[in-house]
């Protein structure tokens, strides 16, 4: 598997192979993107035309990385006679910065040259493989290279100069160049973007390319977003090193949205570097008693784009929340439904949830107020659109045969929901957590409509509903011989009866009766699905199970973080632990980075957890999973005015402690420790 590298800043990001080169290519993430658009797509060095090959990559900062470079093949590093440190960095647009040394004692001559060319490619048009429609001209200028790209009154241009003087033309620059015994030569390169958008108007003011963000900039906001979170102080070396990476990932993952100017987390690298409804509102819950200030825009935001109109095309529905919101040439050109897209079944109730968490750890009824209308929205859409059989349920079916998606439940692949033979179910479909999280929002708008809305009526009403739709779900949805819920039901009403992941989030939502959350808990950490390294998407004895396919077997993190969460909120604290210890072994792995997703075989066949060869990483929601696993480990649960404390730090794990949690409380400190521990606490840092 190639090895790429990446560094980023919000949805700004660069993607290029370890030399720190980026060729063409029409299947392959790599270049520079920013909204959605790529901006380089090729981006080569060359030192008297021969490629170089990197001795070592520093790339421990998100946004910045430096590669030690050399010609010829590895057995010739040994004499060679010059090198190359290529340092880039993402600000201010993309600036690289080559250095050439002379190892030499003689005056050498050199030629430098980079090889410069932009395919302006939507993100679609690389995942999809799909062709251009627009036209590509390039423009040589005396000391710049414009490259541009229109489609009617869509724009995109790229600019690249140089702090040198270079032969420019129309595929890069050439640098002749003579460098002294023992010397040095540098140049910066700058890579700035134009943007106009579909109807003309000019958004570089708006976009943070153009807003001259440099390092020190990113260096210190970056600093400081780490400053404000509560500090670890653990005997636990994978469990700090995870803590740390996580809130590095996600002070590089929030970028600034066009319409409001507000910094918003985007999902993951290198695909998903947008807004996302779903994974947007989970992170917000896994990241809350950290970054409550995180919350706030998510919830505007979404709020603001909130649903208000039947559209086919976009799925688009009264009351509901968005699935995803794209700004680039197939979004605007409406080639894709993204602008935005509201395929999702989970988003509108996870709102409600995220809503209500909020305030009941910050007290910010001012928001609970101001956001009401969208809330009772989304409350109504539950009972209103979702219920397509006029079952009681939540069901999806697109609207938009077309490119619309056809699974709109988190596990949104084509194959993601079958029965356990392996056969897909038609639609409608209504899978099991999306009935839990109905009743996880109904009783949570009921506490909103109580407390803060002051509408009682509304409160019992809400109450009612969710004690029937309980009752209902433990009877439909309950498969008795084998002890664990349908994966689904199928438009007939019939069990779709997949073991799978999917049960963890109903002890999450609440929704299991409590005589059966014994044997639920059992399934989830028993050998079918429990892999060693976590929980898998879907049982290894099941029709469509795959160790890499993507939703048919693989372990999430963000996954098997709510289960976690689930298990903790049913009393099953010990198996909650076994989940927290394996997802932080596997992040041993990664560098302290939990990817999208990693393969789901069984532990003792690796000695290691395999990677997933296409997951995103840095993947917001799985920075935010050692978060969450730290509340559960801690068994942080705020009470009114309070927060309870209650640890159970699986054992072997020693110290965990967590200073400053914020909240309405304002900043407490929480201790866990092993209970087989014994050793003197230490300080955090």
């Amino acid at each position: 598997m190639r090895q790429l590298v990446s560094i980023l800043d919000g949805n700004t990001f660069l993607v290029s192979d370890q030399h720190g080169d980026i060729e063409p290519s029409l299947d392959s993430p790599t270049g520079l993107f920013i909204f959605d658009t790529r901006f380089l797509s090729t981006w080569l060095l060359l030192l008297d035309g021969e490629r170089l090959r990197a001795l070592s990559i520093d790339d421990a900062e998100s946004f910045r990385t430096r590669y030690f470079l050399v010609p010829g093949e590895p057995t010739h590093y040994l004499d060679a006679k010059v090198s190359v440190i290529r340092s880039r960095a993402i600000c201010r647009g993309f600036e690289e910065e080559i250095t050439v040394l002379n190892h030499s004692g003689q005056d050498t001559t050199f030629t430098i040259r980079v090889e410069m060319g932009a395919d302006f490619a939507d993100l679609f048009e690389v995942k999809d493989v799909l062709r251009k429609k627009g036209s590509n001209t390039a423009l040589v200028t005396e000391d710049s290279l414009r490259l541009r790209y229109v489609r009617e009154a869509f724009h995109r241009e790229t600019v690249v100069r140089s702090s040198e003087p270079a032969r420019i033309d129309k595929t890069g620059m050439t640098f002749p160049i003579r460098v002294g015994p023992h010397g040095e030569w540098t140049t910066r390169l700058t890579v700035s973007t134009i943007i106009y958008g579909a109807r003309g108007e000019d958004v570089r003011a708006r976009l943070p390319l153009a807003g001259g963000r440099q390092t020190a900039d990113i260096e210190a906001e970056h600093a400081e977003f780490v400053r404000k979170a509560p500090k670890l102080g653990c005997d636990c070396e994978p469990l700090a090193t995870a803590y740390r990476r996580s809130l590095e990932d996600l002070a590089a993952l929030r970028y600034e949205s066009i319409a409001l100017g507000v910094r918003l987390l985007a999902a993951g690298l290198p695909w998903f570097m947008t807004l996302f409804g779903r994974d947007s509102i989970i992170t917000s819950l896994q990241v809350l008693p950290f970054l409550p200030e995180l919350i706030p825009p998510t919830l505007t935001m979404l709020a603001g784009l909130q649903g208000h109109r039947l559209d086919d095309f976009r799925d688009e529905e009264p009351g509901k929340i968005l699935h995803e919101l794209r700004y680039g040439e197939s979004a605007g050109f409406e080639e894709q439904p993204h602008s935005p897209y509201y395929g999702a079944a989970d988003t509108t109730a996870l709102f409600v949830i995220l809503l209500d968490e909020y305030e009941r750890w910050t007290g910010d009824a001012e928001l609970v107020t101001r956001l009401e209308f969208a809330a009772r929205a989304a409350l109504a859409w539950i009972d209103s659109y979702s219920d397509l059989l006029g079952t009681g349920y939540v069901w999806y079916q697109t609207r938009n045969p077309r490119n619309g998606l056809e699974n709109q439940c988190w596990k949104d692949s084509w194959d993601g929901i079958s029965y356990a033979d392996g056969r897909l179910p038609g639609f409608p479909r209504a899978t099991c957590e999306l009935q839990g999280y109905a009743y996880d929002a109904k009783l949570r708008g009921a506490r909103l409509a109580r407390l803060c809305w002051h509408d009682p009526q509304y409160a019992d009403r809400l109450e009612r509903e969710a004690a029937a739709l309980k009752e209902r779900f433990n009877r439909d949805f309950w498969l008795p011989d084998r002890e664990y819920y349908a994966l689904a039901l199928d438009a007939d009403g019939r069990q779709v009866d997949a073991l799978s992941s999917n049960i963890g989030h109903l002890l999450w939502s609440g929704i299991v009766d409590e005589s059966r959350a014994g044997a639920v808990a059992a399934h989830l950490l028993g050998p079918r699905l429990f892999s060693g390294w976590g929980i898998r998407t879907l049982a290894d004895d099941q029709g469509r199970y795959n160790p890499i396919g993507y939703h048919v077997g693989t372990v999430w993190p963000f996954d098997n973080s709510l289960i976690a969460w689930g298990l903790w909120k049913y009393g099953f604290r010990e198996e909650a632990g076994r989940i927290c210890e394996s997802m932080l072994g596997a992040s041993r792995y990664f560098a302290g980075r939990l990817p999208e997703a990693f393969a789901g075989y069984e532990r003792d066949l690796t000695e290691y957890p395999v990677q997933y060869p296409t997951a995103c990483s840095p993947q917001a929601w799985s920075a935010g999973t050692p978060m969450l696993l730290l509340r559960v480990m801690l068994g942080l649960e705020p009470q009114g005015e309070h927060l309870i404390i209650d640890p159970y730090v699986p054992a072997g794990m020693g110290r965990v402690e967590l200073l400053d949690i914020p909240g309405r409380w304002g900043r407490v400190d929480a201790l866990g420790r092993s209970r087989t521990q014994r050793d003197e606490p230490t300080r955090p840092e």
